[in-house]
């Protein structure tokens, strides 16, 4: 189950089919990296690192005798269980950021989190919208000459001026498989996971399903 969730309340419930037809949400640019320098096509390629020092091999019995301890503290083998909703793999008690955030506090809260975007919550804690750190600093004002104003004005503004809102939000129970085709159509970078009132439960993102894909147990979108 989606839902799209604005600073007024609940304004979509339903499937991710019909999810593109509510005109608000918009299509999210995704953030490209800063070059540094200027490409030089004559640079000499960086040097190889040295390889590394052969491994020195281990007595047959010590990794036995290792092998053994780790099974005994890992007891009976579990038999695997599939991840194929959103409970199975997303981050519980998410980060959430309050409407009248000023931009440069939520800059650094999202950077003491090492995290890229945060769900913003009014008091009540329902989403009204998502923060992204691209919208915080967009590339069109660096590092252009006299920009350096408006960047200040930007950095004094409430989250609210700057978030994307209306946002797509979704269930616990909800199939990955929906999920990750939302997250291509809208180049969201997660979205978050509420109830059918907006009360904030978690958040979805791609590093979440990346995680999912490669970890055991394994991820199965289509059983």
């Amino acid at each position: 189950m989606f839902f799209v969730f604005g600073p007024s309340g609940q304004m979509y419930r339903g499937g991710p089919d019909k999810l593109a037809q509510v005109a608000p949400v918009r299509r999210v640019q995704r953030p490209q990296a800063l070059r540094t320098r200027p490409l030089d096509a004559d640079a000499p390629p960086a040097p190889e690192p040295p390889p590394p020092p052969p491994a020195q091999p281990r007595p047959l019995r010590l990794l036995e005798a290792v092998s053994a301890y780790v099974q005994t503290e890992l007891g009976p083998a579990q038999p695997r269980q599939p991840l194929s909703r959103v409970g199975d793999v997303m981050t519980r008690g998410s980060l959430g950021i309050a409407p009248e955030t000023r931009v440069n506090d939520a800059w650094q809260t999202l950077a003491e989190h090492r995290i890229a975007q945060a769900p913003v919550v009014n008091a009540q804690g329902q989403v009204v919208g998502l923060l992204l750190r691209a919208d915080m600093a967009p590339l069109d004002l660096l590092p252009e000459p006299g920009a350096v104003k408006q960047a200040i004005e930007l950095a004094r503004r409430p989250v609210s001026e700057v978030m994307v809102s209306p946002v797509p939000t979704v269930t616990a129970d909800t199939e990955l498989r929906y999920v990750a085709n939302v997250l291509l159509e809208t180049d969201l970078p997660g979205l978050p996971v509420t109830d059918e009132r907006g009360q904030l439960a978690g958040f979805i993102s791609r590093t979440d399903i990346l995680r999912a894909v490669a970890a055991d147990p394994p991820l199965d979108l289509w059983s």
